[in-house]
């Protein structure tokens, strides 16, 4: 295959991609988006494949094998409520391919580079085994937070600031020292530890970061191996990686903006520990002092919808843990045959993810028209007769608007409460995973229906019938 042919197809790939993010950035062409994606991915395997690669075809093709065995085995086989970790241990595997293209490119002798070139080469070399290493490590502790190997509770260390610091100074310093040696012939050692202050200075970061600021730790890593991927590119002289790279980058880092704006939360916080860990009330008391909480039976909470016209839904992790999204669809278009109207109010930081409650409605072939985003709906509560919150805590708590002190203070959230009645799916009375004490749960509208989420939203649609 020519150059220009090469050229060509990945110009058409980079188009495609872009029309993939396009079509992404909204449910009803988010399938769309996809198929772009794997077309345009499609094409620049072809070309790289046939065109670019003169040697070593055998392992090539082992790689493809092995690695597209392993992708369709888990996308066969991981449920949708686990795509949180899924997508953070793929994170990792960018990390950590973009570490062992670095180590690769600066033991290959053969490029020949000297001088100025030599220089730029050796700094290219180090920003992606850097950005790698601490998207690999970073990435795997969040895969084990989301998938609650860990505790999702952040780890503050003393003078943590401190430490975030001098690791950042090591690694400036071990820059200079590879540059410097790498001139001479040889600066294996300092990229090494380089390598090391990176891993440690990704496990710290994410293991600060509490679990209600998850969704931005998915999207910051999407950013990050975005770059990392940019970085091979410039290793490989490859501009496609380069500019997909980039459109990755570019895109995680606006999606962890909007996540933190979503969250009223400054993205620099983020990263040095997010809230999440310790708190279990807030400054109004604790529970006793609330009040309590009053429960129903599945029974009573259909009567209440059969009685109502306008009904919300508010779906968090809950609802993804007890894999209940069919049971909810079920249960509005058994509202909707009654005629009630019936919508969803999505949080932009519910569940592990961005997106997470989107695509589990999506896959249970909810409606898109009445799938609402936070900002679009909150005005509408006053008129709402009956809020259904299934497995949400910390997207729908009062302290954030009512308690300056409290670790959420000043977070956005859906405020089902002015609504005439709210009906809350938990099985406990256990806090979210930011770990603070919901007053909702004791408000003088609000009912708890306490059990498994799928169990008791079926339970609800059985006495409907």
């Amino acid at each position: 295959m020519s150059e220009g042919l090469i050229n060509m197809a990945y110009i058409g790939a980079t188009v495609l991609f872009i029309l993939a993010l396009s079509g992404l950035s909204n449910q009803e062409t988010a399938r769309r988006g996809n198929l772009y994606g794997m077309l345009g991915m499609g094409i620049a395997l072809f070309a790289t494949i046939f065109g670019v690669v003169q040697d070593n075809y055998v392992i090539m093709l082992l790689g493809l094998i092995i690695g597209g065995g392993i992708g369709w085995v888990l996308a066969k086989r991981v449920d949708m409520t686990q795509m949180p970790e899924l997508v953070a241990i793929l994170h990792s595997l960018v990390g950590l391919a973009a570490v062992l293209v670095g180590y690769a490119t600066f033991a290959d002798h053969e490029i020949g580079f000297s001088g100025v070139e030599k220089t730029i080469h050796d700094v290219e070399v180090y920003l992606g085994v850097l950005i790698g290493a601490l998207t690999f490590s970073g990435s795997v502790v969040a895969f084990l937070k989301l998938s609650a190997k860990i505790s999702g509770k952040p780890l503050l260390l003393p003078a943590r600031h401190w430490l975030n610091l001098a690791l950042l100074v090591l690694a400036v310093y071990f820059g200079m020292t590879f540059i410097e040696q790498s001139a001479n012939g040889d600066g294996t050692l300092p990229l090494i530890m380089m390598t090391v202050v990176a891993l440690v200075f990704g496990v710290h970061m994410v293991m600060a970061i509490g679990g209600a600021d998850m969704p931005v730790v998915v999207s910051m890593l999407n950013s990050y191996s975005g770059w990392a991927a940019a970085a091979t590119g410039f290793m490989l002289s490859n501009d496609l990686l380069i500019v997909v790279g980039a459109l990755v980058g570019s895109s995680g880092a606006i999606l962890s903006y909007i996540m933190c704006r979503a969250m009223n939360r400054k993205f620099l916080s983020v990263i040095a520990g997010g809230f999440g860990g310790g708190v279990t009330s807030t400054e109004s008391g604790d529970a006793s002092e609330q009040g309590e909480a009053v429960s129903v039976e599945a029974d009573e909470v259909a009567q209440m919808l059969s009685d109502s016209k306008e009904v919300m839904i508010i779906p968090g992790y809950g609802m993804a843990v007890a894999q209940a999204q069919h049971s909810v669809y079920e249960l509005t278009k058994r509202l909707k045959d009654k005629g009630v109207n019936v919508r969803f109010g999505i949080h932009p930081v519910a569940g592990r993810m961005p997106g997470h409650m989107n695509v589990l409605l999506a896959e249970a072939k909810v409606p898109y028209d009445i799938v609402f985003e936070m900002d679009e709906i909150n005005d509408d509560f006053p008129s709402i007769d009956v809020s259904i919150i299934i497995g949400a805590n910390d997207i729908v708590n009062p302290a954030a608007l009512d308690e300056p002190n409290s670790p959420i203070a000043g977070m956005p959230v859906l405020e089902p409460w002015k609504g005439k009645t709210t009906i809350v799916l938990k099985r406990s009375m256990a806090t979210g995973y930011a770990g603070v004490e919901n007053p909702l749960f004791f408000k003088e509208n609000t009912r708890m229906l306490f059990g498994d989420a799928k169990a008791t939203v079926d339970a609800v649609v059985s006495s409907l019938a």
